[in-house]
Parts: C-alpha cells; structure tokens; sequence
C-alpha cells in the first residue's frame, strides 16, 4: 500500500468512524435528559462527516488519474477494495467504542451546559483534565450487552433493511461514481457528477425513514414510555446495520459503477 493509498484509506475510515460514533450521541442525551444538545452534537458530528466525504473526491480522482498516467488502471478495482474495507473496519471499531463514546459526549454534554462555549469545550479536551477525563470515560462492550441483543430490538427489520442499504449507498456512491469514470473516460466528468445522486437518495432514506424512527423513541425514552437498555439496544442495531452496509457496498460497487458509466451516456 502506497502512502496515497494509506491517507485514502485513513481518511475513509475516520469518516465511517466518525458517523458511527454520532449514534452515541443518542445515547448521551438520553442519560442526561439533554436532548436538544445530544443532537446539536450528533448533527455536528454527521456534518463533520459529510464535509470530509467531500475531501474524499479529489484524493480518489487523483488516485485514478495517477494510475491511468501509469498505465496501471487495473490495479484500481483492488484499491477501491481496500477503501471499502477500511470503512467496514471503522464501523466495527466506532460500535466498541459506543460504551466510550457515549460516556465522552455525556461529559461534553454536562461541561458545554456550565460554560456555554463549543471553543472552549474542545480546548479542555487537549488539557490534562481532558485527558483524564477521556482516559476514565474509556470502556469496552461487556458480554452481557451482547446477550441482551437477543431481546426485543426496539426497530423493525424494515428500519434496519433501509438504514443498511442507505449506508451502502453512501459508502459506494463516490467510489462508483469516480471508478464509472475510468470505465468509461469519454463522460468521466458526467459520471463523477452522477455520485449526487446516489447519496441524494441514500439521504432522503435516512432523514425520511430512519431518523424519524430514532427521534420518535428519543421522545418515548424521555416520557417513560420505553426503557433505556431497550434504546441502546436499538442504537447498537442500527450500528450492526451500517456495518453490514459497508460489507454489502463491495458486492454493490462494480454493478453501481457500470451502471453508473451506462448512464452517464444518456444524462
């Protein structure tokens, strides 16, 4: 793996991680009764994630464009392999560290309600103070909460069937877009383009199926109506659903390119 390689890969694994943790955010507004301001942290979370998906782009056109100089274009397919797993990779960790996770943000939800200030929260985080708090907030998935997965879910099979092909999407959508272009070079600029469209459908499933289903249950969990274990649980199911779409991206990726290329004749 060249050093090219290696920052694609980094770079897509920070940003799976990333989203990933953004469900504990959740959680963390659960547990202190903060809701507005757990999801004032996921959504920056998720908008951190989307604004680096776009830096994503330009390092895998380079990529194809260095390798097609190089007369080495079939070496793609594999490099794009490899990006795909490091997304898988990044889910399976980002789901150990919801323990971890959702203590930090539980921590960040208590300092920013006394002092107010998003700059100043972040600053403590590179301190002594925050150190020890990042380092005792550590914590890793106990047995139990692994058999308590064979309770009730919280979420139907739907929810997660949709969650699961809405990350698929997102995970393969610029990767196919940008591999469609090397496929077929006459509309490369057409088909990197189609990759809005893919993620556009991809985010409608989750703001308009998933996210509905979630802050519903927020609001449930607040009221009474249903227990805390049975919302983490939930949490931890949608995470194994956009593991498992992270693993169905390499079946869909080749298909979703050549279709890709196939419409970019016709745009």
């Amino acid at each position: 793996m060249d050093p090219q390689l290696l920052v694609i890969c980094l770079l897509t694994a920070g940003i799976n991680l990333i989203g990933t943790l953004a469900y504990a955010a959740r959680i963390a507004g659960v547990r202190t009764r903060r809701i507005a301001m757990s999801f004032a942290l996921f959504n920056i979370l998720v908008l951190i994630s989307r604004m680096s998906n776009s830096f994503l782009g330009p390092f895998l056109a380079k990529r194809i464009e260095t390798q097609i100089s190089n007369d080495s274009g079939e070496a793609l397919l594999g490099d794009f392999r490899l990006v795909l797993m490091s997304a898988s990779i990044a889910v399976f960790v980002g789901i150990l560290l919801v323990p971890t996770s959702q203590r930090l943000f539980a921590r960040a939800i208590g300092y920013f309600q006394e002092h107010r200030s998003t700059t100043r929260m972040l600053m403590r985080s590179a301190t002594p103070a925050g150190m020890r708090t990042i380092r005792d907030s550590l914590a890793m998935p106990r047995p139990k909460q692994l058999r308590e997965l064979a309770l009730p879910r919280g979420v139907g099979w739907g929810v997660l069937l949709a969650n699961c092909l809405a990350q698929a999407l997102l995970t393969v959508g610029v990767l196919a877009s940008l591999y469609a272009g090397y496929l077929n070079p006459e509309f490369r600029v057409t088909a990197s383009q189609l990759s809005a469209v893919i993620n556009g459908f991809a985010t409608i499933l989750l703001f308009a199926l998933i996210d509905p289903q979630l802050s519903v249950m927020t609001d449930d969990v607040v009221e009474g109506r249903v227990s805390e274990p049975l919302f983490r649980r939930t949490i931890v199911w949608i995470s194994f659903s956009r593991l498992v779409g992270t693993v169905l991206a390499q079946a869909l990726f080749v298909p979703s390119a050549m279709a890709v290329a196939w419409v970019a004749n016709y745009v």
